[in-house]
């Protein structure tokens, strides 16, 4: 079976270090890097020799490192590799993707691919040289890989538990995803320095743009699970906000590391306090089901706890909660729509949590009177990190067997892409109030 010979190309992200966090079967251990020698690339390969000197199942990545001020050329001339790994600054992934596929090379590229609805287009453009090409181009989607989402996924497709989609209005979605991140957190074990772009939104991307992906993705998956959306017809924007999260230079120099502002960011800083484009969220209809999505951004999270994400969905059995609280684990609930149903709710629920202990070892139902949780193992848990790994083996699956590429797979993503740039363009041309 043909290996996969990894290249990173400037891995800027913390993100392309954790897909590497553990060796990933497929995978040859020589990693192409093909950067510049900047500080982007150094903290990456920091991460790496962390990864591979650590006390408890210590990697064994090897690194051939082609650093360079022309690094891009290089890469074009020399191609080591089968598979390209896209993990850095936002605005330019979808150029360095369509120059990989143009070189008939597969590509995984961690969100998101584009930042800018000008450059949506280019998302379709990319899938029709693919089709030419005959390559494979896939998104890195960890939070599909998080148990409480894959929950919601079972249940929605239930008729027998949730029943069918309510519609919902602009003012009440049927589906409401929203998730609140912290810009001061640690990662692999470290107190995390971001780059200074992050806070670039031109750069960047702001943040329905960036991590709102994740939240279309799952819209989608939840809202239409066994049927391909086409974005054009099934998608339909009906307001859409932004708002700032504003830093001090003292808070900006802790998460970055930096003496102070660089130049680069002068334009947004107004009375010494950097406008961080953090805030975003959007009201869409999708295929006939009113959803609303929102991100939000902290510097940071309260004593213990960590980033959050909640979600409510509203079928005509039941609704379906994920809530935790900010020191706590994310948790699933069901409430029946008509409250005289709770009980043939947690019968139904109970039976069902039964049918799949197969795949999901310990699940269970407790009643508690007005809501039904769902009881999840700790050992069914795992973390943001754990999931990088989790996308790996599936890019290693779908690279030797194409086929399984679920064919929902590519609408899916031009249909996020489409309702995450859209938003950001309807919310930066809204008029005034």
């Amino acid at each position: 079976m043909k290996p996969i010979r990894l290249m990173t190309l400037a891995p800027g992200h913390f993100h392309a270090a954790l897909v590497q966090k553990r060796m990933v079967p497929g995978i040859t251990p020589r990693n192409y890097v093909y950067a510049p020698l900047d500080a982007d690339t150094v903290a990456y390969l920091d991460r790496l020799a962390a990864f591979n000197t650590r006390a408890e199942n210590p990697t064994a990545w090897e690194v051939d490192l082609r650093a360079s001020e022309g690094w891009l050329d290089r890469f074009e001339r020399e191609q080591p590799g089968n598979v390209v790994f896209l993990s850095g600054r936002n605005s330019p992934k979808i150029d360095l993707m369509r120059l990989a596929v143009r070189n008939n090379l597969h590509v995984i590229a961690d969100k998101p691919w584009v930042i800018e609805y000008t450059d949506f287009p280019k998302v379709e453009e990319l899938y029709r040289e693919t089709d030419l090409r005959d390559v494979l181009v896939c998104d890195v989607m960890t939070e599909r890989h998080e148990v409480t989402n894959q929950l919601v996924r079972e249940f929605v497709r239930d008729g027998y538990i949730f029943g069918k989609w309510q519609s919902g209005t602009a003012s009440q979605p049927a589906l409401t995803l929203e998730s609140r991140h912290f810009l001061r957190k640690t990662v692999a074990g470290r107190p995390f320095v971001r780059p200074w772009w992050w806070f670039d939104p031109a750069i960047a991307g702001e943040s329905l743009a960036d991590v709102g992906t994740h939240l279309a993705d799952l819209a989608l998956w939840f809202v239409s699970p066994d049927r391909m959306i086409n974005y054009r017809s099934d998608v339909h924007h009906l307001a859409a906000e932004a708002w700032p999260l504003l830093l001090s230079e003292d808070e900006f120099c802790v998460l970055t590391a930096l003496p102070r502002y660089p130049e680069a960011l002068a334009s947004r800083v107004v009375n010494e306090q950097l406008y961080y484009a953090g805030n975003n969220s959007v009201t869409l209809a999708l295929a006939g089901v009113h959803v609303k999505l929102a991100t939000t951004w902290e510097f940071e999270a309260p004593a213990g706890g960590a980033d959050t994400h909640m979600v409510t969905a509203l079928g005509t059995h039941s609704r379906i909660e994920v809530r935790h609280d900010p020191t706590g684990a994310p948790e699933v609930y069901l409430a029946a729509t008509n409250p005289a149903d709770h009980p043939e709710l947690f019968k139904r629920l109970a039976s069902r949590c039964e049918l799949m202990r197969g795949r999901l070892p310990g699940i269970s139902a407790t009643d508690r009177g007005t809501e039904i949780k769902v009881e999840i193992p700790d050992a069914l848990r795992t973390t943001h990190e754990d999931h990088f790994a989790t996308v790996m083996d599936e890019f290693v699956r779908y690279f030797h067997n194409p086929r399984a590429v679920p064919a929902w797979e590519r609408p899916n993503t031009l249909g996020k892409y489409y309702i995450t740039t859209k938003a950001i363009e309807m919310a930066r041309n809204k008029p005034p109030a």
